[in-house]
């Protein structure tokens, strides 16, 4: 089984090829025509989106992660440990209305967790055709559940570390039996060259088929006698463990089109060269070679999409009108094939074709000859009609726009002339695009940059300006495409300013202007930035609370129908709760950032033998505070060195790690053992927060003697530059973390260091990156630290601070930073000489 073309790129190992037989075995079990699984990440209280079985990754990129306590089904199967069966759209929109506004589809849905007794998984989920009542799928429910069960019993043998997936999910093409013609399998071993056919394959072949069972020569001669190579290339790929991402189309004897794909055998070992077994499937489809010809000489566009939305047919006139060869348009996703088509309008119909049974038919505008105005070309009309493997497409010219009357211009009821209506793409936009995107926005700016993004194009506007109410004046938040300087007079205006900007806000009602010369007939005296254009002046109000105001402006004169009207009244309602989520949010951030810089230590412990550096960067994105946090204490006649990562962020962790932090110090100045501080702490964090719990490294160092015993409670590993700056990670036993279980033990490392030597204590958010290996940072950061220079008192040695500074210097520059930072260095200096 191959993935998309993006994926293959990974070799699906043991635990992949579970998740893979799962979901298509979940397909056939409840009649679906998409399954996946959702497994836990290495970020505590993340799903994400392993394996997804017929339906195209990039369409669906919302939903490939989902936080355990998000108003989604998934997330209470895995979070609640039960079944979800969603019936229809209308059980969905009952009980998870964000997700039915996500995807406002006729389907059905069944969710089933993947756990045992001892560990929960994830989840395997099913998109299926809609039912009249739950009660209808029982069957369905009880064979999903065996699945589950099964697959969570072959997980239990799998490497925890194996089953934490990062990044985006491998996408799998569903084997295509239903389609028309005839099937058949096979199985070669590269080992021996021998090929085993299936009784249906035989038939397909015919009498060619005994001569091809002893090397893969024979079965490609008979597989496809007028080009070998690429299937034997393939062959020998995916015997690699690298298989096509995408079906081989080749040519029978008769000429006619065979389809093969192909993948490898993940439940045998390699053999001594390191090779698996390989499977296929060849497909001839028979009359449909034929129904391809006679499409080719239809005068109207047909192109048909698999389940991945990759192009398997293109006619000539469909290629003539998409603007692209037809070599350019087979075997690639259609938006890779047709960049233009990359939008979200487009996006959500491609979404309802493969959910729904219905056909869809809408309009879209094609580029024109200008790039910078991307609705100066015409338009087309699409129609897709589902199907159980395929998606049929059919495509026309279309005339959403009128021509301009050659009389003179029509006038409205006050005299003034219509201004003709430019392209909409009002009835192409829902408001749940933009809903889904500003789930992800939490600050003032992110919530315009994503107006921006995803309003600004759908209607065709050029310019934005959002302005928020404080003590009743509008302050500017956000601007793009004004004339510099042009918005500067109207900061800070009150609420009795007769400007509409203000009045769309003071009377809660939109205003639209088809022309400029409408709004200064308007407003006598306004300030202009253009002549010509048109502009929209809507009110952001939440719960009843006025929250600013959003002009939308347009470089060319249009009127508003009353759809678009509706619809960006809808849509500034989405804006202006958005952004009242977004001031609220920031005010917690600045509270918890000063909760969090009250408690960080302002001064650390220090020793006339020892030199310590510590340094805390908070993440830029989301609240931008949480629990990291670093200390050290005096514990005796030594110091404690200690690094600590609370769950989560926001003001609940940071006073969870001010909590923590002032238990350890007490626990560390009464000197007692590392395992019984950490035990301590465990406990006490379970006493008053049994939700919440927390990574820590501890370690009392004698600076006399160097000598250090060092525990750890589900932190990482402390990294060594010796004094000869030869760098490793200290690899410590430790225990679970924080907060979990009452009776957890912390077994205790006894190490020394030596003077001259730098020790690193780090949290996660230096070293992980989105979709990267954990070990992969940290042997990043231990080349750095092994290149940062010795310490003062060597040859050629600078101050503590200067090497922090150095480790921290890339992640201090970085702009999105998902997690806060804390590292604490320490290092030996020599004790004195004392003459004889």
């Amino acid at each position: 089984m191959t993935g998309s073309a993006e994926d293959a790129q990974r070799t699906p190992g043991r635990p992949t090829a579970l998740l893979i037989d799962a979901s298509l075995e979940a397909i056939r079990a409840a009649g679906g025509h998409a399954a996946g699984v959702y497994l836990r990440s290495r970020t505590p209280g993340l799903l994400r989106l392993s394996v997804l079985v017929g339906l195209p990754g990039p369409l669906f990129e919302p939903w490939w992660r989902l936080h355990v306590d998000s108003p989604f089904p998934v997330a209470d199967a895995h979070r609640l440990g039960v079944e979800v069966v969603l019936a229809n759209a209308t059980e969905t929109m009952r009980r998870y209305p964000q997700f039915a506004a996500g995807l406002p589809f006729q389907f059905g849905s069944l969710y089933v967790p993947v756990a045992t007794d001892s560990t929960a998984y994830g989840v395997l989920t099913v998109l299926r055709p809609s039912a009249a009542d739950a009660t209808e799928l029982l069957p369905e429910r009880e064979r999903l559940a065996g699945l589950a069960e099964e697959l969570a019993r072959q997980l239990r043998t799998v490497e925890d570390s194996a089953l934490r997936w990062e990044g985006g999910p491998l996408c799998v093409r569903p084997p295509a039996l239903r389609a028309p013609g005839r099937a058949g399998s096979f199985a070669w071993d590269p080992a021996t060259g021998a090929v085993t056919l299936d009784d249906r394959l035989r038939g397909v072949l015919g009498a060619t088929a005994e001569e091809c069972a002893g090397s893969e020569q024979a079965f490609a001669e008979a597989v496809a006698p007028e080009g070998t190579q690429p299937l034997l290339a393939a062959l020998r790929d995916t015997a690699a463990g690298r298989p096509p991402p995408l079906p081989l189309y080749l040519r029978g004897a008769d000429g006619a089109l065979r389809l093969v794909e192909l993948w490898g055998s993940y439940d045998r070992p390699q053999d001594a060269s390191g090779a698996r077994a390989v499977h296929g499937v060849v497909l001839d489809p028979g009359p449909g070679a034929a129904a391809d010809t006679a499409a080719d000489l239809l005068p109207e566009g047909v192109f048909a999409l698999d389940r991945l939305g990759t192009v398997v047919y293109a006619n000539p006139r469909a290629a003539e009108l998409l603007e692209r060869p037809r070599p350019q348009l087979l075997g690639r996703p259609l938006w890779d094939a047709v960049p233009w088509l990359n939008q979200p309008a487009c996006g959500d119909h491609l979404r309802g074709a493969l959910l729904s049974p219905e056909p869809l038919h809408f309009h879209v505008g094609r580029p024109g000859a200008h790039a910078d105005d991307p609705y100066d070309g015409d338009w087309l009309a699409l129609s897709l009609h589902p199907g159980p493997d395929l998606l049929t497409c059919t495509v026309r010219p279309a005339h959403r726009v009128a021509e301009a009357p050659s009389g003179p211009p029509a006038e409205d009821a006050h005299g003034r002339a219509e201004v003709a209506a430019g392209p909409s793409m009002a009835p192409l936009y829902r408001p749940i695009v933009l809903a889904i995107a500003l789930t992800e926005a939490v600050t003032a700016r992110q919530v315009s940059a994503v107006v921006m993004r995803e309003l600004l194009p759908a209607f065709g506007g050029r310019r934005l300006a959002i302005y928020l109410l404080q003590e009743r004046h509008l302050f500017l938040a956000w601007e793009s495409g004004f004339p510099p300087g042009f918005l500067a007079p109207f900061e800070g205006v009150g609420l009795d300013a007769r400007l509409p900007g203000v009045e769309t806000l003071t009377n809660g009602r939109p205003l639209f202007f088809d022309s400029m010369q409408q709004l200064m007939d308007a407003y006598p005296g306004i300030a202009l930035d253009a002549t010509e254009g048109a502009r929209a002046f809507l009110p952001l109000i939440a719960s009843g609370r006025p929250v600013g105001s959003c002009i939308l402006g347009f470089d060319r004169p249009r009127s508003f129908s009353t759809e678009e009207r509706s619809a960006l009244t809808a849509l500034a309602g989405l804006i202006a709760h958005a952004m009242e989520k977004a001031q609220r949010y920031e005010s917690e951030a600045a509270l918890a950032r000063g909760l969090q810089q009250a408690l960080l230590p302002r001064r650390l412990s220090g020793h006339p033998l020892l030199e310590t550096a510590g340094r805390y960067l908070p993440a830029t994105q989301g609240m931008e505070v949480g629990g990291d946090w670093y200390d050290v204490v005096a514990a005796g006649d030594g110091l404690a060195l200690v690094i600590g990562d609370v769950q989560g962020h926001g003001v609940q962790a940071a006073a969870t790690m001010g909590q923590l932090r002032t238990a350890v110090r007490a626990f560390a100045l009464g000197d007692r053992p590392p395992d019984e501080v950490l035990s301590s702490t465990n406990r006490l964090l379970i006493d008053i927060d049994a939700g919440q719990f927390a990574s820590c490294c501890y370690i009392r160092l004698d600076p006399v003697t160097g000598v250090a015993q060092a525990a750890r409670a589900g932190h990482l590993p402390p990294l060594l530059r010796r004094p000869d700056g030869g760098t490793h990670v200290v690899h410590l036993p430790g225990g679970v973390v924080l907060g979990v279980d009452p009776q957890a033990q912390y077994p205790v490392t006894e190490l020394v260091i030596d003077p001259g030597a730098v020790l690193a204590l780090y949290t996660d958010g230096l070293v992980e990156r989105p979709g990267g290996d954990i070990d992969d940072g940290i042997g990043g950061l231990r080349v750095a630290l092994a290149r940062s220079g010795a310490p003062l008192g060597r040859p050629g040695g600078q101050s503590l601070a200067k090497i922090a500074d150095r480790l921290t210097a890339t992640a201090r520059h970085t702009a999105d930073r998902p997690d806060d930072i804390a590292l604490l260095l320490a290092t030996r200096r020599s004790a004195p000489r004392r003459d004889a």
